[in-house]
């Protein structure tokens, strides 16, 4: 993925401070561990971006987690349905456990691409 590295996907996809995409936003990196799927890191320590920029920040990632969930089902429906060939209620079902198998992606997804309508990549942030 580096050669997205300075745009709002590279930071998207990896999970990276949208700012310097130098450090993770997150403690854990494995979203699967579902304990752990919420906590992040306060600021960045490389550029000092605080991650959540008033209380409560995050709550706007529902309407994105949304929109996320939708795209993940569209997708299972098609590939179910129209590729596999599939009856309707196997996509309904396909289409469910498609939701709860990628329901931390779809939460950490949400989370980024929410923190980046607000945060731009800076080439030189955190160099002195």
């Amino acid at each position: 993925m580096k050669f997205l590295e300075g745009s709002k996907l590279y930071s998207i996809f990896t999970g990276t401070c949208p700012v310097c995409h130098a450090e993770s936003m997150y403690k854990e990196s494995n979203p699967y561990k579902i304990h752990r799927v919420f906590e992040m890191h306060e600021h960045c320590s490389n550029c000092g971006t605080k991650y959540k920029i008033e209380p409560s920040f995050f709550f706007g990632a529902m309407y994105v987690s949304y929109a996320v969930g939708i795209a993940f089902a569209v997708a299972a429906f098609i590939i179910t349905y129209l590729f596999v060939g599939s009856d309707l209620m196997t996509s309904f079902w396909a289409i469910i456990g498609t939701l709860v198998v990628f329901m931390p992606v779809i939460i950490r997804l949400s989370r980024n691409i929410w923190i980046n309508f607000f945060l731009h990549y800076k080439p030189n942030a955190g160099k002195n």
